[in-house]
């Protein structure tokens, strides 16, 4: 009887912590967009509503960073649906994902961005005040 007992203990265990371990968004796999160049992140402000946004993108240690410039941060710092935005990358939609800010991410982002994109040269001297991870929107 222990054993059995046992054994259910041990299912039980697995299987929270299988519900734990799984995205709370099915198909979210930053890793699977490494290799695209652009996400779009949808913000909604109460004087003119909503607007897409489309930026660059890099994955770091499995996990989804932009890095906004000035007019992307004001729409992102004063989205109503903070922290939640909707994103389209890859032809996928993803409609609760929070931006969470990490401006203790900024450097290795920025270091990033200038490996993935040649472009980088000229835009890294624009102003960029927020550096932003995006992940599932986790459960209350």
């Amino acid at each position: 009887m222990a054993a059995k007992r046992c054994v259910s203990t041990l299912c039980a265990t697995a299987l929270a912590l299988a519900l734990v371990a799984a995205p709370a968004i099915a198909g979210w796999d930053p890793v699977r967009y490494a290799d695209e160049s652009t996400l779009g992140f949808l913000t909604v402000r109460s004087e003119d509503g909503e607007h897409w946004s489309t930026v660059w993108l890099v994955v770091l240690d499995d996990q989804l960073y932009i890095r906004l410039g000035s007019r992307a941060a004001a729409r992102m710092n004063e989205n109503t649906r903070a922290p939640i935005v909707s994103i389209r990358i890859a032809k996928e939609e993803f409609a609760e994902v929070e931006a969470i800010a990490v401006p203790e991410m900024a450097e290795a982002v920025a270091a990033a961005m200038a490996e993935k994109y040649s472009t980088d040269i000229f835009v890294r001297y624009l102003d960029h005040p927020l550096t932003v991870k995006l992940r599932p929107k986790q459960a209350p």
